[in-house]
C-alpha cells in the first residue's frame, strides 16, 4: 500500500508522519524506516525506527529514488513500512509524470515485498495528479 500526505509548508505534514511512524512501531512485528532529507527530526522518532538521511546522495529523479529505496530494502527483509518526509526535497526534479511513475513503481514494490509506503510532499492536494489524489491520507 502507498499512502500520501500533501500540504503547504507549516501545515504539520512532518509531525503527522512522525506520529504515524511512532504509533506503528508499537504494533508492527517488523522494522520501520524513516527517510528524510536532513536529520532535524531524528530525535522525534522512536529509537526502534531506522532513520536514513538522504543528504549527500545524488537523488535527481524518481528512478534514482527507487534505486535508493531498493538499496534500503535489500539490506533488511523485515521492513514493514517506509516513511518518506519531504519528497520534493529529496528528489531534485520531479514533475507530475515522474510522480505518477514513482507511485506506480512503489505500488509494485509494495505488492511484491509486502512493504507499505507513506510519503509526504510540500504541495497542494488539489494540484496533484488524479492517480496520487486517491492515495491521500484522510
Amino acid at each position: 500500500m502507498v499512502q500520501f500526505i500533501a500540504g503547504g509548508k507549516g501545515e504539520g505534514k512532518t509531525k503527522r508522519l512522525i506520529d504515524l511512524a511512532n504509533n506503528c512501531v508499537k504494533t508492527t512485528d517488523g522494522n520501520l524506516v524513516f527517510v528524510d532529507d536532513d536529520n532535524r527530526h531524528i530525535y522525534d522518532l522512536n529509537h526502534a525506527i531506522r532513520f536514513v538521511g538522504t543528504a549527500g546522495y545524488p537523488i535527481n529523479s524518481h528512478g534514482d529514488f527507487i534505486g535508493f529505496i531498493c538499496g534500503i530494502m535489500s539490506m533488511d527483509s523485515d521492513i514493514k513500512c517506509i516513511y518518506v518526509d519531504g519528497l520534493t526535497n529529496i528528489i531534485k526534479k520531479i514533475d507530475d509524470e515522474g510522480l505518477v511513475k514513482l507511485i506506480s513503481r512503489l505500488n509494485a514494490l509494495s505488492d511484491r515485498e509486502e512493504v507499505d509506503f507513506v510519503l509526504s510532499m510540500n504541495c497542494k492536494a488539489d494540484e496533484l495528479p488524479e492517480e496520487v489524489k486517491k492515495l491521500l491520507v484522510a
